[in-house]
């Protein structure tokens, strides 16, 4: 197995990594994003703990995807693949600070079992302010800085034909909807976690899914440059010829 194929399969994988990590955390961290009294209440701290996990694991896959394919997208330009792995390590940066102010929540729940009235007061108005820090880095992590991710990464499959163009039209259309998506919730049109929010996450999810398969099935279409790297990208960029596309879609 070459090299290339070997990039292909990995990106692949951690492509699906991040699209079953990202739905898994955001889905086991309901009960305390939901709850506003979750700290004074009995709390579902393991359902947490796993969803923290979750997220972490989907931090080290986010950064993963960046480093894999990196030597195979600099020759297909360089600036824009050092781009995109710097921001991949911001979003998985930024996913790390979503789960500290998330596990921070619990702190305060297993505090709050001997306060006084007034310290539970304090202590739920501090949980909402986690909780309200959390939502905003996944504003930030897996809807700005993932939609930017994910144009670069779409832009450079498009016009180095790695992958089919369509696939790639597909990423650009998803990153520049998530983007727009993102703008709408901030200048709130419109709930983050809503039926909006949801239909614009979409094709930037198809695009992720579908781009793991085909790595993991076909890899890189050798006509659009598997072998063109290995001529101008020298040392291992010349072995290598693209990197993981996409972004976790859903989110943190």
């Amino acid at each position: 197995m070459s090299s290339t194929r070997r990039t292909a399969i990995v990106a692949g994988v951690l492509f699906l990594v991040t699209e079953v990590a990202a739905i898994g955390g955001l889905a086991l961290y309901r009960p305390l994003l939901s709850d506003a009294g979750y700290v004074l209440g009995p709390g579902a701290d393991t359902q947490v703990f796993l969803g923290a996990l979750c997220e972490l694991v989907l931090a080290l896959a986010v950064t993963g995807t960046g480093a894999v394919l990196y030597p195979v997208l600099r020759g297909r330009g360089e600036g824009a693949a050092v781009g995109y792995v710097c921001g991949r390590l911001l979003e998985a940066a930024v996913i790390l600070v979503g789960i500290v102010s998330v596990l921070s929540v619990v702190t305060l729940r297993t505090r709050a079992e001997s306060a006084t009235g007034a310290d539970g007061a304090s202590l739920v108005t501090a949980g909402q302010a986690l909780v309200a820090f959390h939502d905003w880095t996944f504003l930030f992590g897996p809807n700005f800085v993932l939609g930017a991710n994910t144009l670069v990464l779409a832009g450079l499959m498009y016009t180095s034909r790695l992958v089919p163009r369509p696939l790639a039209v597909l990423g650009l259309v998803g990153g520049t909807l998530i983007c727009a998506s993102a703008t709408a919730v901030l200048f709130g049109i419109y709930e983050q976690v809503s039926v909006a929010g949801s239909l614009a996450a979409l094709p930037v999810f198809a695009w992720e899914v579908t781009l793991a398969v085909r790595l993991l099935a076909k890899g890189f279409d050798e006509g659009g440059g598997a072998g063109a790297g290995a001529g101008t990208g020298g040392g291992s960029g010349s072995a290598v010829g693209d990197r993981t596309a996409g972004a976790a879609a859903a989110a943190v």
